[in-house]
């Protein structure tokens, strides 16, 4: 988010263009060209824990490729993989390699860098290292410290790409051996930790953990992560909303009917049904991701996007969601359909599972820009159509104007901001159809970033890790958001009264169960279809 001031080292300046050709031919060990008006981050050690996983694969791996394609880490970066297994540094850079040419030449895939360039591939891989070594072992921690000390800077950061059981022993003996000590650049510089979601799985487990992580670093050292952040058009939210004049007067109740966040997938559990039989789609998906769009879109507009300012907001914005209730939310499971077999019939999963793949949500923000509008959140799994967007409907204008012509109802105004996998804004509205009547069709004015923009090949992870060496916690969660988002669902994960939340069965490849429209229709309200043609239409 932040431009960077301080460097170690020196960049040359460039178009984006050129620093992603990389056309250079000295070696592995000097600095890229780096993108223009962009410094290198400060040189620091990454350690990732987890190495051998498909966060580190898929994910860390190819962000850290594009960070070195455009110049933006410094020369000195060191990075050590750990994870539990013996194994030659060569070998496990070797496959890092092998990973990141099939998800290059995969179109479908995240990363679709097309040719990887040697030139960036062979800088990243020189400063790779592997260590084996086990999270919850005192000697992992020993020599890890013994490793750190012969590192030129004493800038580090612990980014923990393991099972959520790992966060309290490695944060544990992370603290305990002293490696969470910062100081000045001659002894210790920064360290910073990185957590992945899911932290924790309602309110009382995420003030636990950060009880337990408070206890051997400070708030300023952990970075609670959220890839949904990451991504450019998520933070394009902030751009759409206080940039434009058209937009930032009419950004409240006295001109917003309802705001829809959908976040809906085609695929399956893919093979994780033991991981979503003890989550489910609610738990995954809405206190954390729908609840991030929510704040980007909802929040009070900061004094600057300074990164205490802005979470400032975000945290408001979290106290003042209504908590919700077992009426505020459906839940589904998709059963046998057109896109495939159901959920009971993945592998790994009870064949009278009650978890849901489907949650739906009715949210309230009780202050005085956003009184009286609902938020209607939906995520899913094997639904018709793969969208990730946020559409914000406008209140409809008086129908008198229209009373003597052939006009039944006019199509509401709403603008789309498309996150994935479009990247883009549409908005809907009205105009006069050519001919002697006045008939009134729907029409739809849409910006694609393809169109204007150079297509960048981003994971979503490049902006949060270039952030996190840079000390710029804007894209961050804070503990205060993150235990209040979990207090706002507490009812609906515990309800006190009724028993569990009943889930109701629909077809793969459908749009949802129904119970899900009825849940908007009491409010006089509809989903937008996950099929449709330009101006939102089935």
């Amino acid at each position: 988010m932040s431009t960077p001031s301080n460097s170690s080292a020196s960049s040359s300046q460039s178009d984006t263009t050129a620093a992603r050709s990389c056309k250079i031919s000295a070696s592995p060990h000097d600095a890229l060209p780096s993108a223009a008006g962009k410094k290198p981050a400060p040189p620091c050690t990454l350690v990732i824990f987890g190495a051998g996983g498909d966060l580190t694969r898929r994910l860390l791996m190819p962000a850290l490729y594009n960070l070195a394609v455009d110049g933006l880490l410094d020369d000195g970066m060191k990075i050590i993989g750990v994870n539990h297994g013996e194994r030659a540094t060569s070998e496990w850079v070797e496959d890092l390699h092998t990973s990141l040419q099939q998800f290059a030449a995969d179109k479908a895939s995240t990363f679709h860098a097309g040719k990887l360039d040697d030139n960036a591939w062979n800088w990243v891989a020189q400063r790779l290292e592997y260590m084996a070594g086990e999270f919850e072992s005192d000697d992992t921690f020993a020599q890890l410290k013994q490793k750190l000390a012969q590192q030129h800077s004493g800038n580090v950061i612990f980014y923990l790409a393991v099972g959520a059981r790992f966060f309290k022993p490695i944060v544990e003996r992370l603290g305990k051996t002293g490696l969470l000590k910062e100081g000045d650049e001659a002894n210790g510089g920064f360290r910073h930790l990185v957590i992945e979601k899911p932290f924790g799985t309602d309110v009382t487990s995420a003030r636990d953990l950060n009880a337990h992580i408070l206890t051997y670093a400070s708030e300023a050292q952990v970075y609670r992560i959220d890839h949904f952040l990451g991504k450019d058009t998520v933070q394009s939210i902030l751009a759409v909303r206080f940039a434009n004049a058209l937009f930032e007067p009419i950004w409240r109740r006295e001109y917003i009917d309802c705001v829809q966040i959908t976040a809906a997938e085609t695929i399956g559990v893919e093979g994780r049904g033991s991981f979503y039989e003890q989550t489910g789609a609610f738990r995954d998906m809405v206190p954390n991701h729908l609840f991030q769009l929510l704040g980007m879109v909802a929040m009070e507009p900061p004094n600057s996007f300074d990164a205490e300012a802005v979470r400032d907001k975000k945290a408001e914005l979290s106290d003042a969601i209504q908590p919700l209730t077992r009426h505020d939310v459906v839940f589904g499971q998709y059963e046998k359909g057109p896109a495939g077999p159901g959920y009971r019939e993945e592998p790994d999963v009870a064949p009278d599972s009650t978890t849901e793949t489907y949650a739906a949500a009715r949210v309230f923000v009780e202050n005085w820009r956003w009184a009286g509008v609902p938020f209607y959140l939906r995520t899913g799994k094997r639904l018709a159509a793969r969208r990730t967007e946020i559409s914000v409907q406008l209140k409809p204008v008086p129908f008198r104007l229209f009373r003597d012509t052939p006009v039944d109802a006019l199509t509401p105004n709403v603008l789309t901001l498309r996150i994935d996998p479009a990247h883009g804004t549409s908005f809907d509205f009205n105009v006069k159809m050519p001919g002697p009547v006045m008939q009134v069709g729907a029409v739809q004015s849409s910006f694609d970033y393809n169109d204007f923009f150079a297509e960048q090949a981003n994971v979503g992870y490049e902006t949060l890790l270039y952030d996190c060496m840079l000390g710029d916690e804007t894209l961050f969660q804070r503990a205060d958001s993150i235990e209040t988002s979990w207090c706002s669902v507490d009812e609906v994960l515990h309800p006190k009264t009724g028993g569990p939340i009943e889930v109701h069965g629909y077809a793969a490849g459908s749009e949802g169960p129904t119970q899900a429209d009825a849940l908007l229709a009491r409010d006089g309200h509809a989903w937008r279809p996950l099929q449709r043609d330009a101006v939102g239409k089935k």
